[in-house]
């Protein structure tokens, strides 16, 4: 691929999420689940966080419990559907929701305590999987989180009918291979009981 191509999968997907398929997922998705404020003020709690920023950021299912937890002006979310970011700016008011795609973050190098995705990873497609994961890492200025569906190996999960949107994997080790300075803090499963669904989590810590 030539240096400055953009990653033709990753092309697909974001205009797939910032369209008529990504609407659907805000209007099905529209009522929040408010138990997961549970387990983000465990989390906060036992790390030196203040400022957030969320990749994938949707509707605000993860910005409003923080917002109960953090000054909202210090947290950030991105998403390429314009809906979710208008209603993300409605249910979590103050905080701050940005249209951006994941692999290109508008923000400068370790601006935030800690940048995190909840099944985010899963729709990245091989093509800029690492370029995600590169610039999550970038604007880190200490801690990663990841939560996705976990697989040993990757495997692809139709998604709605439409083929290479879904993908399980060993993000852990993903991160591990692409980061080896990288070490786990935290780490943990989230089911329908915690507000989340079913997905496995690393609370990760730069040196």
């Amino acid at each position: 691929m030539t240096e400055g191509t953009d990653p033709p999968e990753a092309v697909r997907l974001e205009q797939l999420w910032a369209g008529e398929f990504g609407d659907a997922y805000v209007a099905r998705n529209s009522v929040l689940d408010e138990r997961r404020a549970t387990f983000w003020r465990s989390l906060i709690g036992s790390a030196p966080i203040r400022t957030v920023l969320e990749i994938g950021c949707g509707q605000g299912g993860n910005l409003r419990p923080l917002s109960g937890i953090l000054e909202a002006s210090d947290i950030w979310g991105i998403d390429v559907n314009a809906a979710a970011i208008e209603r993300s700016r409605q249910t979590a008011p103050g905080t701050n929701a940005v249209h951006s795609v994941a692999r290109n973050l508008p923000f400068r190098d370790g601006w935030f305590d800690l940048v995190f995705t909840m099944g985010v990873l899963i729709h990245q497609p091989e093509d800029s999987l690492e370029g995600v994961m590169t610039e999550i890492v970038r604007c880190s200025r200490r801690f990663v989180l990841w939560g996705e569906y976990q697989s040993e190996v990757t495997e692809e999960v139709p998604y709605r009918g439409t083929p290479g949107a879904l993908f399980k994997r060993d993000y852990g080790a993903i991160y591990g291979s692409f980061f080896p300075q990288l070490t786990v803090r935290q780490q943990g499963f989230l089911g329908p009981d915690d507000g989340f669904d079913r997905v496995t989590w690393q609370l990760l810590e730069k040196p």
